[in-house]
This record gives C-alpha cells, structure tokens and sequence, in this order.
C-alpha cells in the first residue's frame, strides 16, 4: 500500500470534516495512528526529516484519551525542539541536530491538540503539526442539552 492509500484508509476509519480530522492541515502533510499496547498506554514516534522543516506524521491520531509515550527524533542538521501539550504543564524537549527524546503525555480528552518547534522561527516557517484524540467526553461533561444535528 503507498503512503496515499495508507492516508486515505486511515481517514476513512476515523471519518471525515467534524468527526476526527481536521480540514485543510491534512492535505499538507502526512497523518498516522498511534499504537496501543494491552495496558491502554498509547505509543507513537514522531520525527523532524533532513532539510524538510515538518514533523512526520503532521497528524498524529490517538484512539481515546490517556497516556501516551513519544520517541522525537530529530534527522535535520539544525537544532530544533518539541514543545507538547500535556495536563498540567508543556512538556518541552530540546533537540539538537541528529538527537531524539522521549515525552509522556496525559491527554485527558477528546480535541486537537497543537505542538510545535518554538526554536527560532520553526512555528512560523511550519514546523506545526497536531495530536487528534479521539473518544467521547465523560459523561459528567456534557452539556445538558437535546442532541444536536450533524453534518
């Protein structure tokens, strides 16, 4: 299967607009699904390539809410960084040329979560991508209202 097929398989299983994807961002980079191991422990690596300024995956797409343990990799010859979303703080990892690191995230919901390089003008020059977790918000935050129509 190429890279396309791969892309449009796993876009089909998570579904369209206003389910798990997020509009435009998909069709400017690469999107994949992270591992889940027997414990509910999420893994995924995600990695800087040479000369390209752009995480791959750009789309990272977790099945539920939870814990999650990244490799970052870093191939370019420039410094970068990682600055992540987790409960409670951003995890922030440096990565020199040619380094990689490890985060453990706690993401406690369904949503988009934005992480990027905030080393130089990385963010600026699009080196941005996002986490898409999936799953359903507990019941305790609901809203109290009639069900809405969807598209």
């Amino acid at each position: 299967m190429t890279i396309a097929e791969d892309r449009e398989a796993l876009l089909a299983e998570i579904g369209g607009q206003n389910k798990a994807t997020i509009g435009a961002v998909l069709g400017s980079g690469s999107i994949a699904k992270a591992t889940e191991r027997a414990d509910g422990t999420m893994e995924a690596t995600i990695r800087i390539a040479e000369d390209a300024l752009a995480w791959e995956p750009s789309v990272l797409v977790l099945p539920h809410a939870g814990t999650v343990e990244l490799t970052i990799i870093n191939d370019d010859k420039n410094t970068h960084a990682c600055l992540l979303p987790s409960n409670g703080d951003r995890k922030f990892i440096g990565l020199l040329n040619h380094s990689k690191g490890r985060a453990t995230l706690e993401l406690d919901g369904p949503g988009y979560y934005w992480y990027g390089s905030p080393a130089g003008n990385d963010e600026g020059r699009g080196l941005t991508a996002a986490i898409v977790v999936g799953g359903e918000v507990p019941p305790e935050a609901k809203l109290d209202r009639p069900a809405q129509p969807r598209p």
